[in-house]
């Protein structure tokens, strides 16, 4: 696996008797059938499927995502992160009237010929997304375009056996992709959920799948020396039980990883915020993440994570090689300016990192200090399993079910109640 770790205080030691037990249980995680997350991006038709769903379409300058969490966080964040080209994306990810009237405004000035609208629902009965699909039906039908035409417009991303919008494609006869059954919708980044949008972005989607496949075995290993997996998740635990820390503050350094703080929000949240434990015992547990954003949090956030509660732990994010750089000598002069004239912007932001790392270690906080050679396909996939992988882990220890979401529900079940009622 390319990535690097730093633990402050200090590594973790995980013996390789422990390293055994705790793969072991891990196994067990990842092989069980309904949770099949780290082995999806070995299913070749799956990246052979969407791969023929992209020549189909390639034509389209327009990329229209519609979801709502998992559907669409993991997509966002790939996009933000590795963006190649001029596809214009929109990203229908929440129902404020306002930003759909926005969105529909822009699409009404645009040709319908250079869109794709991908509508992404494990469930296809999700009620946000349907809420979109109203909506733009209204607009292409506004434009003269019929149902019978809506498979030159459509992609539907759905469960492949039983969906609402499965059922939908079959009768309009609209091309659809699979978002496999054995797979949560927050783990989705790797599958085709996250492949389509990829492709229209002008990502590599071989160098993706490489990056996960190799990270697997470092993932896997039993080498309580070597596997960060293990050391990440004894450390957090350790911090929880006796430390008191109930937070997780990611804070990449890069603008380009920005959105993957929003991707692991969720993941994170809804993953390990559990109330009742595997027993059925009341435990009210969780790390409540917390989203930053270097350099920028440090005139912000910083103030509180340096001097507040110690209650947080930090997950901080390098790139350790921009693609791009600027030299920062200027024809004007001062004293701060000449400090700076000669280094680079990325010798700035390296240093602006190491600087509130070793603060945070003067303040006695806990970081793990992850490490990327260069944002690519390669590197952003193996961060995509890595966190995958330790949430899941997480869930062991926490003696929670990673794998479901009953808060959310029960708020699904309250909100067509109140429509009920209107």
């Amino acid at each position: 696996m390319s990535l690097s770790f730093k633990f402050f205080p200090e590594r973790p030691n995980v013996s390789n008797d422990l390293a055994a037990t705790k793969i072991d249980i891990f196994k067990g995680i990842i092989n069980n059938a309904r949770t099949q997350f780290f082995y999806t991006f070995n299913r070749t038709e799956l990246e052979t499927t969407t791969k023929t769903v992209y020549q189909k379409f390639s034509d389209r300058k327009v990329f229209v995502h519609v979801g709502i969490g998992g559907s669409s966080l993991g997509p966002e964040m790939m996009v933000s992160a590795l963006q190649k080209n001029d596809t214009k994306f929109i990203f229908i990810n929440n129902i404020d009237p306002e930003e759909i009237h926005s969105q529909m405004n822009f699409l009404k000035n645009v040709e319908l010929k250079d869109c794709l609208f991908y509508f992404v629902s494990k469930s296809g009965g999700t009620a946000e997304t349907l809420a979109a699909l109203a909506i733009i039906t209204q607009l292409l039908e506004a434009r003269g375009v019929r149902p019978s035409e809506y498979k030159n417009y459509f992609v539907f991303a759905t469960d492949p056996v039983k969906s609402e919008l499965l059922t939908l494609a079959r009768e309009w006869d609209i091309t659809t992709l699979e978002v496999p059954s054995d797979v949560g919708g927050r783990f989705t980044a790797l599958t085709p959920v996250g492949f389509l949008p990829a492709l229209f972005a002008g990502m590599d989607l071989d160098l993706f799948i490489k990056g996960a496949k190799d990270a697997q075995a470092d993932l896997l290993s039993t080498d309580g020396s070597t596997n960060e997996l293990l050391a990440a998740a004894e450390f957090l635990y350790h911090l929880k039980e006796k430390k008191g820390i109930s937070q997780t503050v990611f804070m990449p350094y890069s603008s380009k990883l920005r959105s993957l703080s929003f991707w692991f929000t969720q993941l994170w949240a809804e993953s390990l915020g559990k109330k009742k434990n595997r027993k059925g015992e009341m435990i009210n547990v969780g790390f409540t993440p917390i989203v930053g954003y270097g350099a920028t949090d440090q005139h912000s956030q910083v103030q509180l994570f340096m001097e507040g509660p110690n209650d947080k732990a930090f997950i901080i994010v390098e790139v350790e090689k921009f693609a791009h750089d600027f030299p920062l000598h200027s024809v004007l002069s001062s004293n701060n300016l000449s400090k700076l004239s000669t280094f680079s912007l990325s010798n700035l932001m390296k240093a602006e990192m190491e600087g509130t790392i070793k603060a945070l270690r003067e303040n006695e906080r806990h970081i793990i200090h992850v490490k990327i050679a260069k944002n690519d396909e390669y590197h952003l996939a193996q961060l995509i399993l890595f966190f995958e992988s330790l949430t899941a882990l997480m869930g062991d220890y926490l003696m929670i079910d990673p794998f479901d979401q009953p808060g959310v529900e029960a708020g699904k079940i309250y909100a067509f109640e109140f429509l009920n009622q209107l």
